[in-house]
């Protein structure tokens, strides 16, 4: 896991496959602006991890799309903070639990700490404008720090993921879409 100073930058655009084996006869693929969409506006997402005794470990927080990547914080002596410490490898999901309608979403990528204090702003920004005022982060030190001075607790550290691979899985007409992002 490496720090990151993510910059502006255009959309990715991936290379887009609909997999036949597992999509209805009418199926076409999701497009990427759907899917960007989509987890741009999801409440809550799941991680999954991988523990240094590899069992894997699953937990639901919640991130903010932010320059073409899902960046969420955790408190550095949770779990999926220190299997990212072993591990930068990781999973974000997020969709609907009906299986007639909606989107399920699926992340694949390394989780980078995110240490520019511009880059914190504005994505401590983002928490407010998509969660309200409880989600108020300052911003020291290459790290979130929940506000107020009665707030407990030390550094929150911020994790990016570009997505590597990702996949969509559409529901009511069956689709299953796999995007490769390159380089």
């Amino acid at each position: 896991m490496t720090a990151t100073t993510p910059g502006p930058r255009p959309h990715a655009e991936p290379q887009t496959h609909l997999d036949a084996r597992f999509s209805g006869p009418d199926a076409v693929p999701t497009p990427w602006a759907e899917a960007r969409a989509a987890l741009a506006a999801a409440q809550t997402y799941w991680l999954s991890t991988v523990r240094a005794d590899g069992r894997p470990h699953v937990t639901t927080l919640l991130a903010v799309w932010h320059d073409d990547a899902l960046h969420f914080c955790t408190g550095a002596d949770e779990q999926k903070a220190r299997n990212l410490a072993g591990n930068a490898r990781c999973a974000l999901t997020t969709g609907c639990n009906r299986f007639d309608e909606g989107l399920d979403l699926v992340v694949e990528g390394s989780a980078e700490r995110v240490t520019d204090e511009h880059a914190l702003r504005a994505l401590a920004a983002a928490y407010v404008a998509k969660y309200g005022p409880d989600w108020r982060f300052d911003v020291r030190d290459g790290a979130f720090r929940h506000s107020g001075d009665e707030a407990p607790g030390g550094p929150v550290p911020v994790y990016r993921v570009a997505p590597v691979t990702a996949f969509g899985f559409a529901k009511g007409t069956p689709g299953q879409t796999r995007w490769r992002f390159t380089g």
